[in-house]
């Protein structure tokens, strides 16, 4: 009905406007006349929503529609025409401003529809008599400027109608974001904040307190929609997330109201977002009060937050704890003074002065007014006897933005007609002309606030936060932080939570959430078909970390570090190397120290009984080189042992070739000279004279020699390192020595095998020679234990993993080294020592001749 009526007006101008050179120009339609006037030389228009409900009209289509029937008087429309007729008096008896002008005003009722409010603003337009015949209709407007609506809605509707005509609409109340796009509202003003700060603050305000899983009601109009469509897309942008968003109107039926109710008792979110504007509200708190909704915590524009009139009807304090966004308090020097002392409006409009005297009073002047229970007005009731809506000032800072208004007007009109001492002209500046100054208008008020309008048409945004608080079973209007959008995004939210009273008079900050928070070293994970607010709590995988709370992902640790057992921190990862202070270490180290001395005592004995026939027939030279060479096999092991490095690296491999190249090579040298010796007592045999001591030596030298030059080779070409190997263990570094060149290494190994081999046949081959002079058995039994050991740690080395490579490593060496000591020279130590009487050329000489 709304849409269809609101046209009517603007066609009917239309044609008006279109008749601008014809002879005929009359009014068309209907006279309406405003509920307050006063004259002057420039008009500034007003419309307000002098009543809060209307009756709709039937419309058939076959007769014209009634007119639409107002009911129930708002007492806020009062105070905001008081102050606007406060603001006109003040600049008409100003000296400064506007000096020798005067300004009137014309005020209408639009009941707060959208169809009344357009066809005020056309009344404001074009006036209400009929022109003279033969006058052109194209003239200038009746008003310079329009100050109003309260609602969007309705403020959306009108300047739509009027911002053809260049008339600016500047309104108190109507914060829809949709009227800062001045595409389609190019002449809409206002002093209130826009719905595109209060939506973000909103948003802000909420993350602020933890609340991730809200609710919200809004109103099912412009501004309700807007607001809460400007809501969502920040509070998603914030990781809050809307269980339910549902629309209601004062006139909802009663089912879709129930829908509501079962939808807000289903839910699991305890915060509600309202949207809304008070009429709406206070219809929803008496529903939620029939249906035992209690203890939610609100969250308000400043459409309600701080409306005495929702808090005196909140008697069971269903919105106790609600907190929400203000005008800023304010103070105007004698406006409520004004807006109390009625005498203005009885001056201004005697028509709605009688019913607006008799809805305060309640009393009435007529029988159709007053009943039996209602008492007749006297005239002489006080404003002093009665507490209602029209003297609470609660809302002082939306009557001072009415003021602001209308104090942009003179200072524009004051601009343009060059006013000084007195103002030269008090012709009505061009509408155009006036539009363009009064969005550049800047100017300081009495109370020292700077007043000015952005590319938007809009004032800068600061808000209080107000809180509701009972004390003594009456709600308080409590201040508890600030909201200003001119600071950075970290400082524009100030709240001091210790003054907050919420919910149920709680000083705990209410719950919200569809899921609790997942604590550090998890992260979340969104549940399939629900909102991102609702998620499962996944521990972070081994060696990843989430330190954060509601962590999206974990953060995997750098190389050398790995996740704690919380999974909240990555700490150093524990190197691992074989170490002389742990067991196995230290173990090794006693064997490869014992295996030395071992060897130095055995070379002692033999060096002390170096001309005892035993000793000299079993190559003593050779021998002591093989000792030499032992004691360097146990003591190489001990370059295994310890944190690698480069040095230890390369040391390690090449000093074990070689040594055990030189300890080998002396046992191939004692395994030929027992086969050459043998040869030699055979008849006409001159074979010793081909392998005396100096080819010994050079065979040794020669053979040592060889690896000693493959050695240098893989030191030259790919050196040992030492790295970190972080593939074996995730948890651990393994420190190692890289091999650097795999085929230096195995070359290394295949020498030595290859010449312990050839040491192994030829022993066995000698090892059923005589025994005087055969070292060819124990050599045999030395070299098979050697190759065992040898053969078995390749597997075991490749298999082996981490610090037990190394030990394999050197158990090798060591079981290879123990086993040549003890079959070599044990047997000999013991006859040297024990069985001394066996150690003589006479027992030796006898031996043979037995055999």
């Amino acid at each position: 009905m709304e849409p269809i009526l609101a046209v009517l007006p603007l066609v009917m101008t239309i044609i008006r406007f279109s008749k601008s050179n014809a002879t005929d120009c009359a009014l068309q339609g209907e006279s309406t006349y405003p509920q307050l006037s006063k004259d002057g030389d420039i008009i500034v228009g007003g419309i307000f929503p002098f009543h809060s409900k209307w009756e709709n009209t039937n419309l058939s289509y076959s007769v014209k529609p009634s007119p639409i029937q107002c009911k129930s008087l708002n007492f806020r429309a009062f105070q905001y025409s008081q102050s606007l007729i406060f603001a006109i008096e003040e600049i008409n008896n100003s000296s400064s401003l506007l000096p020798g002008v005067s300004l009137g005003y014309k005020i209408y009722d639009t009941c707060g529809t959208t169809a009344l409010g357009v066809r005020m603003a056309m009344a404001l337009m074009n006036g209400n008599e009929n022109s003279a015949l033969e006058e052109p209709c194209a003239k200038p407007a009746q008003v310079q400027a329009i100050i109003g609506e309260s609602y969007s809605s309705v403020s959306m509707a009108v300047t739509t109608t009027i911002g053809p005509f260049s008339i600016p609409l500047i309104s108190h109340y109507a914060t829809c974001e949709c009227l800062s796009d001045k595409r389609k509202y190019p002449s809409f003003l206002r002093t209130i904040p826009s719905d595109y700060h209060q939506s973000r603050a909103l948003a802000e305000m909420v993350r602020h307190f933890g609340w991730t899983w809200v609710g919200a009601l809004r109103t099912d109009d412009d501004y309700g929609n807007s607001g809460m469509a400007a809501f969502t897309e920040v509070a998603q942008q914030l990781g809050i997330c809307l269980e339910y968003s549902l629309p209601f109107f004062k006139t909802y039926s009663r089912e879709n109201v129930l829908r509501i109710i079962e939808q807000i008792k289903s839910s699991t979110s305890r915060v509600i977002v309202g949207f809304l504007d008070n009429f709406d509200l206070q219809i929803l708190i008496s529903v939620f009060l029939e249906h035992n909704i209690t203890g939610l915590q609100w969250v308000g524009t400043e459409a309600w937050i701080f409306d005495t009139q929702l808090a005196t009807m909140d008697n069971h304090k269903i919105l106790q704890g609600a907190i929400g966004l203000a005008i800023p308090k304010t103070k105007v020097t004698g406006l409520k003074d004004f807006i109390l002392n009625i005498n203005s409006l009885k001056t201004a409009g005697e028509a709605i002065f009688t019913q607006f005297w008799e809805a305060l009073f309640n009393c009435g002047y007529t029988k159709q007014n007053y009943s039996d229970d209602l008492p007749v007005c006297t005239g002489e009731e006080k404003l002093s006897d009665i507490e209602n809506t029209f003297t609470d000032m609660n809302l002082m800072p939306i009557f001072n933005n009415v003021y602001k208004g209308v104090y942009a007007i003179a200072h524009t009109l004051h601009d343009l007609l060059g006013c000084k001492d007195t103002c030269p002209t008090k012709k009505q500046p061009d509408p155009l002309t006036f539009l363009e100054h009064i969005k550049k208008v800047h100017f300081r008020t009495k109370m020292g606030e700077d007043i000015y309008f952005d590319e938007n048409g809009d004032p800068a945004a600061r808000y209080e936060i107000i809180n509701w608080q009972t004390r003594k079973e009456e709600h308080v209007f409590v201040t508890v932080g600030l909201y200003d959008s001119t600071f950075s995004a970290r400082n524009r939210l100030a709240v001091n939570l210790a003054s907050v009273l919420w919910a149920q008079n709680t000083n705990q900050v209410p719950v919200s959430v569809c899921s609790e928070s997942c604590p550090p070293g998890t992260r979340k994970a969104v549940q399939k078909g629900k909102p991102v607010c609702c998620f499962d709590c996944i521990p972070c995988a081994e060696g990843e970390i989430s330190n954060l709370t509601d962590s999206i992902k974990c953060e995997q640790c750098y190389q050398d570090y790995w996740s704690n057992p919380q999974r909240d921190k990555c700490v150093r990862k524990q190197t691992e190397y074989l170490s002389c202070e742990e067991t196995m270490g230290s173990l090794l180290t006693a064997l490869s120290v014992l295996g030395a001395i071992m060897t130095v005592i055995i070379g002692v004995i033999f060096f002390r009984y170096k001309y005892t026939p035993i000793v000299r027939a079993n190559n003593s030279e050779l021998s002591f080189l093989l000792l030499i060479s032992l004691t360097l096999c146990f003591l190489c092991s001990l370059t295994f042992i310890g944190r690698p490095s480069e040095w230890s690296c390369m040391l390690r491999h090449t000093a074990f070739g070689i040594t055990f190249v030189l300890c080998i090579s002396c046992v191939l040298g004692k395994t030929i000279v027992v086969l050459m010796a043998f040869r030699a007592t055979l008849p006409g045999s001159n074979v010793m004279k081909w392998f005396g001591p100096p080819q010994q030596r050079l065979s040794v030298l020669a053979f040592t020699l060889i690896q000693v030059l493959i050695c240098m080779l893989w030191l030259i070409i790919s050196p040992p390192f030492p790295f970190k190997n972080l593939n074996l263990y995730k948890e651990k570094v393994i420190l190692e020595c890289g091999l650097g060149s795999a085929l230096g290494f195995w070359a290394v190994l295949g020498y030595i095998g290859l010449l312990a081999f050839l040491c192994f046949i030829l022993a066995f081959l000698a090892r059923k020679l005589p025994d005087n002079f055969n070292e060819a058995k124990f050599i045999t039994f030395s070299m098979l234990i050697f190759c065992a050991v040898w053969i078995t740690f390749i597997p075991a080395y490749v298999s082996s993993p981490g610090k037990f490579t190394v030990a394999v490593e050197i158990f090798a060496i060591l079981a290879s080294s123990f086993g040549l000591l003890f079959c070599i020279f044990i047997p000999k130590c013991y006859i040297i020592i024990l069985k001394p009487e066996k150690n003589t050329k006479k027992q030796l000489l006898g031996k043979i001749q037995t055999k």
